[in-house]
């Protein structure tokens, strides 16, 4: 399956709390921290959600 390498770029200070629970979800919690999920629609729309905090390469 392929999969996509999300990075977070951004701060979850001062953001909601849905936000910083899907940053938990994707795995990540610390600034510059990357990992490799699953190309799926649902990671996608995670993604989507805090695309202003994560930068992402195919």
């Amino acid at each position: 399956m392929a999969t996509i390498k999300v990075t977070q770029t951004g701060s979850p200070i001062r953001r909601t709390k849905d936000q910083r629970a899907t940053l938990v979800g994707l795995g990540l919690n610390k600034m510059h921290k990357t990992v490799e999920l699953e190309d799926t629609p649902s990671v996608r729309g995670m993604v989507q959600k805090v695309h202003h905090m994560v930068s992402v390469e195919e």
